[in-house]
C-alpha cells in the first residue's frame, strides 16, 4: 500500500470499516511510515478528540490511537490465525478425500 491509498483509508479505519487484508495492509503502512502515521494521529484527534470534547469526557488521545492501532494488530493476528487453521483443515479433508479413493478403488 502506498502513502495516497493509506491517506484515503484512514476515515474507513477510524469508523472501524476495515477487515481483512485492507487492514493488515493498512496496519503494516501506518506502522512503517511517519508521514502516514502523523496524518492518522491528527485526523484521529480530530475527530474523537471533537466527540470526547462534546461528551464533556476527560481523555488522552495518544493512549486511545495507540490503543486502536493495537486492536487493529490483534484483529489481523486473528484474521492470519484463522486463515492458517481453515488452510490445515482444507489439506486434511483433501487428504482424507484421497485416502478415500485409494481404499475405493483397492
Amino acid at each position: 500500500m502506498n502513502c495516497k491509498e493509506a491517506e484515503k483509508k484512514i476515515s474507513l479505519f477510524l469508523d472501524d470499516d476495515l477487515d481483512g487484508r485492507d487492514l493488515a495492509e493498512f496496519v503494516e503502512h501506518i506502522e512503517d511510515c511517519p508521514d502516514c502515521k502523523e496524518e492518522l494521529s491528527i485526523q484521529f484527534l480530530v475527530t474523537e478528540g471533537m466527540e470526547q470534547l462534546e461528551q464533556g469526557n476527560n481523555f488522552n488521545l495518544q493512549k486511545a490511537l495507540l490503543l486502536k492501532l493495537g486492536d487493529a494488530d490483534d484483529k489481523v493476528r486473528i484474521n492470519r490465525i484463522l486463515r492458517n487453521i481453515l488452510l490445515c483443515l482444507e489439506i486434511a479433508v483433501a487428504a482424507m478425500i484421497i485416502i478415500a479413493v485409494i481404499i475405493v478403488s483397492v
